[in-house]
């Protein structure tokens, strides 16, 4: 295996497990995968064959790898389960409730600018506070089902 394809598959599979965990939405996106994965391969190497550290190198590709996905509407949907419906589900059971919850709570995000820093910003409160509401209305017009 040469060198860019153990970078490309190191990189990919970096970027599959944060889309499997986080953004469940373009975890099956492989157009996206691939391209993202092929743009961090080059930016690595190209930082190598400049000179730069193996720590800087790391530093540019994960820019270009993960760029636009430090904000997860689906963690927030998740949080929001675990933190004020975990009393009523089993602990296992809250991943895939969040997973149902998703689509349920998804026009909710679109009323707020959502960038990386999101989860830092003091409108993520009221976010929270509107996606607990949905979780809600949805449970008892629907039950746990």
């Amino acid at each position: 295996m040469n060198t860019q394809q153990k970078d490309l598959s190191y990189f990919r599979l970096r970027l599959q497990e944060l889309l499997n965990t986080s953004f469940p939405e373009k975890a099956n996106d492989q157009k996206f995968i691939e391209q993202r994965s092929s743009w961090a391969t080059n930016a690595y190497e190209g930082a190598f064959q400049s000179g730069n550290s193996i720590e800087k190198c790391n530093e540019i590709a994960n820019y270009i790898l993960f760029e636009g996905l430090h904000f997860s509407k689906f963690d927030t949907v998740f949080q929001v389960v675990c933190n004020e419906f975990d009393t009523i589900m089993a602990d296992e059971e809250l991943r895939s409730f969040a997973l149902k919850m998703f689509p349920v709570c998804e026009p909710v995000f679109s009323g707020y600018q959502l960038t990386d820093d999101f989860a830092y910003k003091t409108q993520y409160d009221l976010l929270y506070t509107e996606i607990t509401g949905t979780i809600a209305i949805w449970i008892a017009e629907n039950g746990l089902q």
